[in-house]
């Protein structure tokens, strides 16, 4: 968190020099290529493996921000197409899949895997914590735990005023695609989807 207030600090000067900078927040990512230091790839499934179990990071009660990767690209490509339109420095916010009780994401996916009775397992934040002096990984673990332990969710009014709305995929088929194109999904339900085409142009 220190490094990304850092990060836009000096971003924000370069843009006073000429350097233009657009900057596009959101949630947690996920979808069918998301890489493995996600949340959802790192816990939530295992990429390559079938879901035996859900592990979710934080308390199923309170409210979580996800971004769907293609609907997230498809909405920087639109910013781009408007870049005449846009400042040297231009700040939104993507509100993607909000869940105002945060478990039903873990919920909605044991849906979509078609066994519901799939458990759904706390992140051992105890353990985690009693490691992190000795586990770099922990360490920087615990220091965004408050994003899940806290509601935080990302006001789009702006962007949606601007683009006129937020590509969005819905909550079901978004984790449908994340499922098969992690490689968690049976070769039967693989097959019968067919090529996983991302709904996101190339940037």
């Amino acid at each position: 968190g220190r490094i990304r207030v850092a990060m836009e600090k000096r971003l924000e000067e370069a843009s006073a020099q000429g350097a233009p900078v657009l900057i596009l927040r959101a949630g947690d990512f996920f979808g069918p290529h998301s890489t493995g230091n996600s949340w959802f790839a790192s816990c939530l499934v295992q990429p390559g493996r079938p879901v035996r179990r859900i592990m979710y990071p934080g308390p199923m009660e309170i409210g979580h921000a996800w971004a769907y990767l293609p609907d997230y690209g498809e909405t920087f490509a639109r910013l781009l197409d408007c870049e005449e339109e846009l400042g040297a420095f231009e700040r939104f916010h993507f509100e993607g899949c909000w869940l105002e009780r945060g478990g039903a994401f873990a919920e909605r996916l044991r849906e979509v895997v078609g066994d519901p009775s799939i458990p759904i397992r706390r992140l051992p934040w105890r353990l985690i914590g009693a490691l992190s002096p000795f586990v770099r990984l922990f360490r920087e673990m615990m220091e965004v735990r408050g994003l899940w332990t806290t509601p935080i969710r990302l006001d789009n009014s702006r962007l949606v005023g601007f683009l006129g709305e937020e590509p969005r995929t819905p909550l079901d088929e978004a984790l449908r695609r994340s499922w098969i194109g992690q490689g968690c999904a049976p070769a039967g339900d693989r097959a019968e989807a067919g090529p996983l085409q991302s709904s996101a142009r190339a940037l």
